[in-house]
């Protein structure tokens, strides 16, 4: 299941940075709105899975609630689905 999780993590890191970075510009500085409501579509229902599965795992795998609450709000900015999947999903073979 945490592999599913870091699929879904870098997917929704993924969806935010086209929100933020190609779909929001496109909308505000070249008045084109029609890749907002999919890009953002997409991206709301990534970050709901992204939650549930946290959830999940963090029962699943005893994760203590600090552990839990970063992996949560890094879901917030851009960039950081992707910095906790390396900082706290790393599998001792891949450190």
């Amino acid at each position: 299941m945490i592999r599913l999780f870091k699929i879904i993590a870098t997917l929704e890191g993924i969806s935010a940075l086209i929100l933020f970075f190609v779909a929001m510009p496109l909308k505000y500085i070249w008045d084109t709105p029609e890749y907002i409501r999919p890009t953002g579509m997409a991206h709301g229902v990534l970050f709901t899975i992204y939650i549930i599965f946290a959830t999940m795992l963090k029962f699943e795998m005893n994760w203590p609630w600090k552990k839990f609450i970063i992996i949560c709000l890094a879901s917030i900015p851009p960039f950081g689905t992707f910095i906790m999947e390396w900082k706290y999903l790393r599998t001792p073979s891949n450190s």
